[in-house]
């Protein structure tokens, strides 16, 4: 049996351009032989559609869509992920399904059993879990047909109490079908072919895996379906950030690919990269925008964001504007100027030193009496925000934030200043990160100077400003912050694994003060296991210490 893996990019709501895809993917599949064609987890709807999910329309759209969809399936069988109502009249509205369409019809439909509400994901909001599984028939095999969460019940903190495989493996199945909708991270892929191999092994059955790609925001999805034969060895490992489609062939009871397996050599940032290249594009191109406009200073980050934005949209489509103020060095205008003229993206100049003394100007008579502190500083910041906000209104650009996660982790940053934007495109890269990643642009020629890499970051908003003066060195400073919010661990845990106490607490206590700017800030592409947003839901105004 020829089977196909489609891995496609969704576009949440938009039935028109996802029909189309899955139908064209159907088509071709047949043209190539295969007799069943799998997508990912609910390729339908979109994932996550979120609060769409209660509408009765938008879900009379996904029956419709799931009808068109089957009405293709001839001499072709397709596996697709879909909601479904829920006809028990008890529990939530809605099942998760993987449903089997042969013959132009519904021919089974499976339920999804453990719906993870961690991090990122809520589908208890929407879903009532299934409460009793088996298998599948298909031209004579048992298929043991899983959804995503439902091969994770024995991975570490988010183990469940039941064990879905071990049930179905009780019926000997002949072939695992796992339907995913499985964000990415930099630190996942490993974990996730580790989960597989272990339920093959489980089960003596080999796997498919079909994953979606693409980004929704603040998710991105790295695709990357897999296939591994009984002996739990990889034999396909489909495109990294990419649609793709692929074949492999099922008999004897196992999988064979067309093609030798060779693994995607990938790097941590190379991975980061490709993933906010991604977030960027779908952004723009799922939201309806073109173009893009950020402040640039000078400085490593907005270079960066800058950039990455040349690459996703064009240079063509981004706008990059500097706006020195008296503090700005002669050699941060020089570094924003080579970025425009390495990337070749537009750019202008607005100098805000007579706006910002105008707003002090302004205010002398309310401070009289009080010596110049952070308020002035905000000031300017918050004079290129209004003004990158008033250019994005005039012309229909996006604007860019270009914090990292370790000012946003730590509050250094300015509401309705720096932080303003509509995508925080770096918001989940540390500062460490930021600096490597920079390196990896610049891997093939010179994008970002190489004197914004390597000097001393400034936010120059007063003389011979340095973020070292406020903020630990950053290589301590990630570091504890990776273990206080990725590894989700005490400020004693982090203390017992050898940072100073002093230290600690003291990136603690910033971490935990800056909770109401992170509330306000932009939608964060996510590429870590733990980013700022719905993934990591804190009080605002608990007094509370771990």
């Amino acid at each position: 049996m020829k089977i196909a893996l489609s891995q496609l990019n969704y576009h949440i709501g938009n039935f028109e351009e996802n029909n189309h895809k899955i139908i064209s993917s159907i088509q071709e599949a047949k043209s190539a032989g295969a007799e069943l064609i799998v997508f990912a987890e609910l390729a339908v709807a979109g994932y996550p559609a979120k609060d769409l999910l209660r509408n009765n329309h938008f879900l009379q759209r996904c029956y419709d869509s799931l009808q068109e969809i089957a009405a293709a399936c001839q001499d072709i069988a397709c596996i697709i992920g879909a909601p479904v109502p829920n006809a028990d009249g008890e529990g939530k509205p809605l099942y998760n399904t993987a449903v089997l369409l042969e013959s132009g019809a519904v021919q089974t439909i499976v339920k999804k059993s453990l719906l993870p509400d961690y991090d990122v994901f809520d589908e208890y909001r929407y879903f009532e879990p299934n409460k009793q599984v088996s298998c599948i028939n298909f031209k004579g095999k048992t298929i043991a047909l899983t959804i995503c969460e439902d091969l994770w019940d024995d991975d570490g903190p988010n183990s469940y109490v039941g064990d879905i495989m071990q049930e179905l493996a009780k019926e000997h199945p002949d072939l695992i079908i796992n339907i995913a909708a499985s964000p990415f991270s930099y630190t996942h892929f490993d974990s996730r072919k580790n989960v597989l191999g272990r339920n093959v092994i489980k089960a003596g059955a080999p796997l498919l895996y079909v994953n979606q790609v693409g980004a929704h925001a603040d998710i991105v999805f790295d695709g990357r379906s897999l296939a591994f034969n009984k002996k739990a060895e990889p034999i396909l490992e489909m495109a990294p950030f990419a649609e793709d489609l692929a074949y492999v062939h099922f008999d004897n009871n196992d999988l064979q690919a067309d093609q030798p397996y060779v693994s995607r050599e990938t790097t941590e940032i190379s991975l980061i990269h490709d993933a906010l290249i991604l977030g960027l594009k779908d952004y723009f191109r799922k939201s309806g925008f073109k173009t893009a406009v950020l402040g640039l200073s000078g400085g490593l980050d907005s270079a960066l964001v800058a950039a990455l934005a040349c690459e996703a949209l064009g240079p063509e489509n981004v706008l990059a504007v500097l706006m020195p103020s008296i503090y700005s060095s002669d050699h941060s205008l020089k570094d924003a100027l080579d970025l425009v003229n390495n990337t070749g993206c537009k750019h202008h100049i607005i100098p805000i030193k007579d706006i910002a003394a105008s707003f002090e100007g302004t205010l002398s008579e309310i401070f009289a009496g009080r010596n110049p502190d952070t308020t002035e500083e905000n000031i300017q910041a918050r004079t290129r925000g209004t003004l990158l906000m008033a250019i994005s209104n005039k012309f229909g650009n996006i604007l860019l934030n270009t914090s990292n996660k370790s000012e946003a982790a730590v509050g250094y940053g300015t509401l309705y200043g720096d932080m303003a934007g509509s995508l925080s495109v770096i918001g989940d890269v540390y500062k460490t990160q930021a600096f490597e990643l920079a390196r990896y642009m610049n891997r093939e020629r010179e994008i970002i100077p190489i004197n914004t890499i390597v000097k001393p970051p400034s936010a120059e908003l007063r003389p011979d400003q340095k973020d070292s003066d406020s903020l630990p060195p950053y290589d301590l400073l990630d570091a504890v912050l990776f273990q206080l919010i990725e590894m989700e661990k005490s400020k004693e845990e982090v203390v017992q694994i050898g940072f100073d106490e002093a230290l600690v607490s003291r990136i603690y206590k910033m971490l935990g003060n800056a909770e109401f700017k992170r509330f306000q800030a932009p939608p964060i592409l996510r590429v870590s296991p733990k980013a700022f947003g719905p993934g990591r839901s804190m009080p605002l105004v608990a007094k509370y210490s771990f």
